[in-house]
């Protein structure tokens, strides 16, 4: 497959040059080093990369990592997975082995097999956490363009703990992200959201669910693949609706993403929901943006249909 390998780092931007020395930091610390013509230009379009000092804090050091997998003993099975690699980067997203054993469990297996663990929310589980989140968001409406002021709907963040060659297949999530690697080296491909058709946009936004979605990656531009050679201190900017996949070397690997959307965001998903039962009925919507107007009224409209076709699904069904 072609690739795009972004070689050259992003530079650091006067907000954050100047980044601590020490080797563990806390959450106060926290520095993202992004280039602000990269994140006006790029912000939600086009993956970029950029460097961060968030490996070296210390709720990311390994004993802390098997402290907060702990945590999550007893917890929901909604906030955590543990599944085995993928077969192949462009199998079904679920088509993986399902793990049947706690986080901290799991991490202690690691070596044992290809396993990938994901703890979600861990603000919920560590109030540095929050701190970190809260910390990272100010820096990102600090820089001119991108977030800004906009207001968020919704927020996560999601630490990723994998074994060595692990494969997560392709999928695209309903979010913006910032993904940051903390230990080991992994390889990551991501293409721009403009790679997912309207169709499977419309058609995966009519669902009403937070969830990935998947797609097939030959029906993807291979020169579109943005490869990002990930290791401790590096990071990545991923567009809302961003096709990827992602593979482990040879060492243990543990990542941090912070992943938001915002009212405009919301809005463009629901006018998007709203396109998809007017193409089903022959028409040709126009796509999101092209009329903000009228993508607030579909947005509004789409609500109290989608609740009544979910409410007489469940009568159907039971």
């Amino acid at each position: 497959m072609a690739a795009h390998v972004i070689s050259e780092l992003s530079q650091p931007s006067p907000l954050t040059s100047a980044l601590p020395t020490v080797e563990t930091l806390t959450s106060k610390d926290a520095r993202l080093e992004i280039d602000p013509a990269s994140y006006s230009a790029l912000y939600n379009n086009t993956p970029f990369s950029f460097q961060h000092n968030l490996h070296k804090l210390d709720l990311f050091q390994f004993e802390s990592i098997c402290d907060l997998a702990d945590r999550y003993t007893g917890a929901s099975p909604n906030d955590y997975f543990v599944t085995g690699s993928s077969p192949k980067a462009d199998a079904a997203f679920f088509d993986t082995e399902q793990i049947v054993l706690k986080p901290v469990e799991a991490i202690r297996k690691l070596d044992e097999k290809p396993t990938r663990i994901l703890l979600k929310r861990p603000e919920n589980y560590d109030v540095r956490f929050r701190d970190l989140m809260n910390g990272l968001i100010q820096q990102l409406r600090a820089l001119p363009g991108g977030l800004g002021n906009q207001p968020i709907r919704r927020i996560q963040s999601s630490i990723f703990i994998t074994s060595a060659a692990a494969t997560t297949a392709l999928h695209f999530d309903p979010e913006v992200a910032f993904f940051t690697q903390i230990e080991g080296d992994k390889d990551y491909h991501a293409y721009p959201p403009d790679q997912v058709t309207e169709e499977e946009l419309e058609t995966f936004y009519s669902r009403g669910r937070v969830s990935i979605g998947q797609l097939d990656m030959s029906k993807l531009n291979p020169d579109q693949d943005h490869f990002f050679p990930l290791k401790a201190g590096v990071g990545f900017h991923q567009p809302q609706n961003s096709p990827h996949w992602v593979q482990t070397r040879a060492v243990r690997s543990i990542s941090y993403s912070l992943v938001y959307e915002t009212a405009l965001d919301k809005q463009i998903g629901l006018t998007r929901a709203f396109n998809y039962f007017e193409r089903k009925v022959g028409l040709h919507p126009a796509a999101p943006t092209k009329n903000p107007q009228l993508d607030g009224l579909k947005a509004r409209a789409i609500v109290p249909v989608r609740f009544g076709l979910k409410v007489a699904h469940k009568l159907r069904h039971g």
